[in-house]
C-alpha cells in the first residue's frame, strides 16, 4: 500500500483495518509506503501502526512524493515474502479476500498473478454504484489485455519473483499496471480473476476526471504504441484502441465520461 500527503487518515486506517484485523487469513507482513511527506495526522496514525506491539508493518518513507508507480517498485522491493497482495489507501477489502486468493494460489501453483471482481461506492460503503467485471480466464484475460486492463489493480495478489523479472513496477501516468500487465503478459506469465469481489472501491466524479485529458490519454496511447511495436495488436485493432481512447478521453467533457463509464464499463 502506498500512502501520500492527499490521503484522509480515516480512509487509510478503514483500508488497513479491512486487510488486518478483520481478514479471515491474515498477511504476515504490511509494507506501507509514505510517498513524500505527509500531514500531521496521516503521520501520527501511521507511527501507530509501525509501533504497535508486535508489529506486522514495515513502513518506508520516501523524502519526495514519486508518484505510485515508483512507490509501489520499492514497496514490492522491499516485501519480506514470495506472494504480495496490492491494496489501495482508500478502498475496503472484503473479509475472505486473502483466503480465497491463497487458496487458489495454493491448489494452482503455476499461477503467477490472481485478481478478482470490484464493485465501487460513493461516500457510503453500503451506496454501491456499479461492478467493474473482469474476465477469470486465462485466454480471455489475454484478449481484453490488447483493448483495456484486464485485472482491477486494487484486487491483486502475485508472485513477487515474477513481478521483479520483468522489470517490476514502472512509473507510468495511471497504468504502472496495465503497464506491468503487458510485460507479465510477453514474459508467458500464468493469470487468472476470481468471479467474486474481493474490494469495495471509493468512486467518484474526479474519478471519471483523472480518465481524462490529454496527459492520461497519451499514457494509454503509449501503452498501445507499446503493443504496437511488440506486435501483441495489429493495426487495425490499434487505430481502433486509439480512436476510442481519444474519443472517451479527450473529446468527451466529464460529466458525460462518468455516464459512458458506468453505462459501458460497469455493470
Amino acid at each position: 500500500m502506498s500512502v501520500y500527503r492527499n490521503d484522509t487518515p480515516a480512509f487509510v486506517a478503514r483500508a488497513i483495518e479491512s486487510v488486518t484485523t478483520l481478514q479471515s487469513r491474515r498477511p504476515d507482513e504490511v509494507v506501507l509506503v509514505v510517498d513524500g511527506p505527509v500531514p500531521h495526522g496521516l503521520d501520527a496514525l501511521i507511527e501507530s501502526y509501525e509501533h504497535a506491539p508486535e508489529s506486522i508493518f514495515k513502513v518506508i518513507r520516501l523524502p519526495e512524493n514519486g508518484g505510485l508507480g515508483n512507490a509501489l517498485r520499492i514497496g514490492v522491493e522491499k516485501a519480506s515474502h514470495p506472494v504480495i497482495a496490492r491494496m489501495d489507501s482508500d478502498d475496503v477489502s472484503a473479509p475472505d479476500r486473502f483466503e480465497k486468493q491463497i487458496d487458489y494460489m495454493e491448489k494452482h501453483p503455476g499461477c503467477d498473478l490472481l485478481g478478482g471482481q470490484i464493485s465501487e461506492f460513493i461516500d457510503s460503503e453500503d451506496n454501491v454504484v456499479g461492478r467493474r467485471v473482469v474476465p477469470c480466464k486465462r485466454e480471455e484475460i489475454l484478449m481484453w489485455l490488447k483493448g483495456r486492463c484486464p485485472f482491477n489493480h486494487v484486487s491483486v495478489t502475485m508472485l513477487r519473483s515474477r513481478v521483479i523479472a520483468v522489470g517490476n513496477y514502472i512509473d507510468w501516468h495511471f497504468n504502472e499496471d496495465y503497464f506491468l500487465w503487458i510485460r507479465m503478459a510477453e514474459a508467458g506469465c500464468d493469470f487468472a480473476n476470481l468471479p467474486d469481489v474481493l474490494v469495495n472501491v471509493r468512486v467518484g466524479a474526479d474519478m471519471y476526471r483523472r480518465r481524462g485529458g490529454w496527459k492520461y490519454f497519451r499514457s494509454e496511447k503509449g501503452l498501445q504504441d507499446y503493443m504496437l511495436r511488440r506486435k501483441m495488436i495489429s493495426l487495425p485493432r490499434y487505430c481502433y484502441n486509439v480512436l476510442g481512447r481519444f474519443v472517451i478521453q479527450v473529446a468527451m467533457p466529464n460529466s458525460l465520461r462518468g455516464f459512458v463509464f458506468q453505462k459501458l464499463f460497469r455493470k
